[in-house]
């Protein structure tokens, strides 16, 4: 592989930030024979069959005659190299063997090998995290590193923007090394570590937890709580006083000592903001969606509802 400059790919990818990839390499180009992505899936209120983002861009693109569902469909498709971006499943042997191939992973190999690297980045309170492109083998993300970028995850980033970050790192690093011909790998170092896919149930607002690993869980995305015995999404926070501060009330407007007093998700609230105890510390909420609703301010949903003194998230 080494020396390797491809003009004829096979690109496997399912997601957003795959398709923002595969027009990149459309748009510098390459010519795409194969495109390899999840099937059609049932998505929305009205439960219509919709394709992946990778299949969107391939139709946008001209490539549907060579959009497929299986990964062997690359073998004999005369592609020089195959490209994988968050394809969501593994390559089996045979088409590694028929193909050499390359992944853009959005971490630093071996740190958070696997299917949720960004949002683990972001749990784990990671200061950076960055993006490695991988010659792809059998392992779970364990081939060697033809070269990686590194970028700093701010205490505010969600993971989307984190995303969008790497996504535009990771798509000029990958044109860069196909310009220039891929370099030799080296094997990663260091202790590996496993980013297991999100599970619902942790992204549910524990209050007993404290504000700076909830305010991480916010930024992870689609996080919850309830109030009322009703769902109650969080979209956005802030640590601390977050916006109470910023508007100049702070302690002097009472809300120091109040949420000081509260147990572990108690609200307090006043005309500049939302606040809820937790553990240590308290943590500001900035945007909602109650169930059933659009997005608001929490502001906007406290006012609505009307919350009453001792009122509590759970």
């Amino acid at each position: 592989m080494t020396g390797l400059r491809p003009r004829r790919l096979a690109f496997l990818g399912t997601p957003e930030p795959a398709a923002s990839v595969l027009r990149a390499l459309a748009g510098k180009g390459y010519e795409v024979v194969a495109v390899v992505t999840r099937p059609d899936k049932r998505r929305g209120r009205g439960s219509a069959l919709l394709p992946s983002p990778v299949k969107a861009a391939a139709v946008e693109l001209g490539l549907e005659p060579v959009v497929t569902h299986r990964a062997e469909d690359v073998i004999g498709s005369g592609a020089e190299l195959g490209v994988v971006v968050a394809y969501g499943r593994l390559v089996k042997p045979p088409v590694l063997a028929a193909l050499p191939m390359v992944n853009v992973h959005f971490s630093l190999l071996p740190r958070w090998r696997g299917a949720a690297p960004v949002e683990r980045a972001i749990l784990a309170g990671d200061a950076e995290t960055g993006v490695c492109l991988m010659e792809l083998e059998e392992g779970l993300d364990t081939g060697p590193v033809l070269g990686l970028r590194r970028v700093a995850i701010s205490g505010d980033e969600t993971a989307a923007e984190l995303r969008a970050a790497l996504t535009a790192e990771g798509t000029d690093l990958l044109l860069t090394e196909l310009a220039s011909g891929l370099a030799p790998g080296r094997p990663q170092e260091g202790e590996a570590t496993y980013a297991a896919k999100i599970d619902p149930a942790e992204l549910h607002l524990d209050w007993s937890q404290p504000a700076l690993q909830l305010h991480r869980v916010v930024r992870v995305g689609r996080a919850w709580t309830s109030f009322r015995g009703a769902r109650l999404g969080v979209l956005r926070s802030a640590l601390g006083a977050g916006p109470v501060e910023a508007a100049g009330s702070g302690v002097a407007d009472g809300w120091g000592p109040a949420v000081a007093g509260a147990s572990p998700g108690g609200l307090v609230t006043s005309r500049r903001g939302v606040a809820v105890a937790t553990r240590e510390g308290w943590l500001s909420l900035v945007e909602v969606q109650p169930e059933g609703r659009s997005a608001m301010a929490a502001t906007a949903w406290a006012n609505g509802a009307h919350v009453a003194p001792g009122e509590r998230l759970v």
